[in-house]
């Protein structure tokens, strides 16, 4: 990029969160910083920034910390990669037949405003302690978005190219490979960005309420523990890999559709 196309006001606008969200990152921990100086509040209840990060890089060095890591990530991926298959196989029969939406929308919107956390215990005692009840607990509470989303695609899709395929006389999988999906494809992938930020949170608060791996145990410990200053790096270690799934997913949608609006900004 030249000099002159820096300077052009589409691209100054496209780089300034380049700039700000750094900038709001580094005032934050001033901000932050300068409270724990100034107030002497005690470690225990809020560390200094300085403590977090040297917590964060011995986490780094240390295997546990990445084998409970793995486990987190191992959860949420089979959870999501779940929600996915059978969201979308169920959202597009769904945006088909309208009678099928009208019999299972009750019971699917009967599953989603109960609180998922009320169902961890449940799944465990179903499926026990291991990596087989937070997978579950990641695809309940990453199929919802992806289901609707995939609806609303499907229903999204132009009348007059139905027709077209009617007339043509192609078969469901034609319509589905050639039309349904291509054209729910952005709706689709939505689902997904907000699927995977919550089938990771589905497997860390299953961590969280029992088993012995992941990031979610490894939070409660450090808390028992009275370790504050890990327990910022922990949260800070979730909150980093939620951002490097989502960008996981947003780099797709500018692989898989990048014709679309919404990867042109």
């Amino acid at each position: 990029m030249n000099k002159q196309s820096i300077f052009h006001p589409s691209n100054r606008t496209k780089l300034l969160p380049y700039v700000t969200t750094p900038v709001l990152v580094v005032l934050i921990i001033l901000i932050w910083h300068s409270y724990v100086a100034i107030s002497g509040v005690s470690p225990f209840i809020l560390p200094s920034p300085r403590s977090v990060w040297t917590a964060w890089v011995a986490m780094l060095y240390d295997p546990r910390a990445w084998n409970h890591t793995l486990m987190t990530v191992y959860a949420t991926l089979t959870g999501f990669a779940w929600a996915l298959v059978i969201g979308v196989g169920l959202g597009v029969l769904i945006g088909r037949f309208r009678w099928l939406e009208q019999t299972l929308n009750p019971f699917i919107v009967a599953t989603q405003v109960v609180p998922k956390v009320a169902f961890v215990p449940l799944f465990v005692v179903w499926f026990g302690f291991g990596l087989t009840s937070k997978v579950i607990v990641a695809a309940v509470l990453a199929f919802f978005p992806i289901l609707t989303n995939t609806v609303l695609g499907v229903k999204s899709v132009d009348a007059g190219h139905r027709d077209v395929a009617t007339s043509l006389n192609a078969t469901s999988w034609q319509r589905f490979r050639r039309l349904e999906l291509p054209s729910s494809l952005p709706y689709i992938l939505t689902g997904m960005e907000v699927g995977i930020v919550l089938a990771i949170i589905g497997a860390i608060v299953g961590e969280y309420l029992g088993g012995t791996q992941g990031l979610g145990y490894m939070m409660i410990a450090r808390m028992n523990a009275f370790a504050t200053n890990e327990l910022f790096a922990v949260i800070i270690h979730m909150t980093l890999l939620g951002f490097i799934f989502y960008f996981a997913i947003g780099a797709l949608r500018r692989v898989l559709i990048p014709w679309h609006q919404s990867t042109q900004r």
